[in-house]
């Protein structure tokens, strides 16, 4: 069974976002008018990282230009354009930037349904061709007017939307125990080893150090005595030839935040030398470290503790790329948890940031620098196993949540074309599918 093809302008109207006015400024200062950038937008959702708001008097000026809760947007220029995301409730009523469309239902289509309708492959490749044959690519309102899709009768289009959505329900639960999670690990962290209220403290008299004062019978270290050993990371070829001959996946620094969680669909398969995967193959324990790349309020330094779990899911050889280090813990004096939950708090505290160095628009990091002068409290080594029994049962609950929304997402991405297409009839299909 087939379903009618529709033109998005025929059920649909697309509004642009709007440029501030001159001389407006964003403010990090907290208003009630958040305002939604090109890329706050993909992967179906609108989602504000960093969030930036605008002044009540410019608010009112550009009213027209706000978002509404279920309103799909549509990046219509530079390099992810085409990513869509839905409005959620939280940012109904803000504003939206110009690099952006708005498209709304004007009854005959159901708004959640719309949205997985344009994330399909068929939609994604009518826009990429669209915005092609231009140094940056671009898509104007007439050319998302001229998208096709199905459109089935509107209870089936609700059924389907619904289907989806308890997929995308699964997998935003899933994230919400993956945050808690990782919280529980870094607040840990910091009691135990940063505000030092380990269990037992108070019968710990605390003694002078480089530091400052620290528990009795804790020793400060510098990280270059603590890591066991580290290199560069390595890129291959994309094909093999008599040199590069070894297959092995590659994580970048772009890599990190999904791998964190065993999600690792965007990582390259490459091929590599024989001596140079030898020496740069990954297990469970190492850490990645990203030492050049960065951008703009996201500075270079994020780290990735290499778990069973991840090397599991790509089930194959693993190294980082080249604007990575492969770090090596020294896994008996510290330990691979605690060194990984230090980078992130160093992430944070602003102490990794102080040896980035920006060159020719890409940031690179003062590694070797940062590694001989930084300090490290040492625990002693019954605290550390006990520190590392509690944490390393979170990051393997991590890993597996991760894994369960790579399974939740790639039956969601082959239900949508069959649904869409109705090759499968959700007739057939029993409520409450996805649990």
């Amino acid at each position: 069974m087939g379903y009618e093809k529709v033109k998005v302008g025929e059920v649909a109207s697309i509004r642009g976002g709007k440029r501030l006015p001159a001389g407006k400024a964003f403010t990090t200062s907290v208003t009630a008018h958040p305002y939604i950038r090109a890329r706050d937008i993909g992967g179906g959702k609108v989602v504000i990282v960093d969030p930036i708001f605008i002044d009540e008097v410019t608010a009112q000026k550009l009213a027209r230009y706000t978002v509404k809760n279920g309103d799909v947007c549509l990046t219509i220029v530079g390099a992810n354009v085409g990513a869509m995301g839905a409005v959620p409730p939280d940012l109904d009523g803000a504003n939206l930037t110009e690099n952006a469309v708005k498209i709304v239902s004007n009854g005959r289509v159901d708004q959640a349904f719309l949205k997985y309708a344009l994330l399909s492959e068929d939609a994604m490749a009518q826009m990429k061709v669209l915005a092609g044959g231009a140094a940056q690519p671009k898509l104007g309102i007439y050319k998302v007017e001229t998208i096709e899709f199905p459109l089935p009768p509107l209870p089936i289009q609700q059924r389907i939307a619904g289907i989806l959505s308890a997929y995308d329900e699964l997998i935003e639960n899933s994230q919400r125990r993956i945050k808690i999670l990782e919280s529980m690990a870094r607040a840990l962290y910091r009691e135990w080893f940063v505000h030092f209220r380990f269990p037992g403290h108070k019968n710990h008299p605390r003694v002078a150090s480089p530091l400052g004062e620290i528990p009795q019978g804790w020793e400060v270290k510098r990280l270059e005595v603590i890591i066991a050993a580290h290199i560069g990371g390595g890129w291959g070829k994309e094909t093999p030839d008599d040199d590069y001959t070894e297959p092995a996946w590659v994580i970048r620094g772009t890599d990190i935040p999904e791998t964190r969680y065993s999600q690792v669909a965007s990582v390259p398969y490459r091929f590599h030398s024989a001596s140079n995967l030898r020496s740069r193959r990954l297990v469970a324990g190492d850490i990645v470290f990203e030492v050049s790349g960065g951008s703009k309020g996201q500075p270079v330094g994020r780290t990735l503790l290499v778990t069973p779990e991840l090397l599991a899911s790509l089930g194959g050889d693993v190294i980082c790329a080249s604007f990575c280090k492969r770090i090596q813990p020294d896994v008996a004096g510290y330990g691979s948890e605690l060194l990984y939950l230090s980078f992130l708090e160093g992430y944070e505290s602003g102490e990794i940031e102080q040896y980035q160095v920006q060159s020719t628009g890409i940031s690179n990091f003062k590694w070797t620098e940062y590694i001989a002068n930084t300090d490290r409290v040492v625990p002693p080594e019954a605290l550390r196993e006990q520190f590392r029994g509690h944490v390393a049962s979170l990051f393997t609950q991590v890993a597996t949540l991760g894994r369960k929304i790579q399974n939740l997402r790639r039956t969601r991405d082959l239900l949508l074309p069959r649904l869409l297409s109705g090759q499968i009839a959700v007739e057939t299909l029993p409520e409450g599918v996805a649990a």
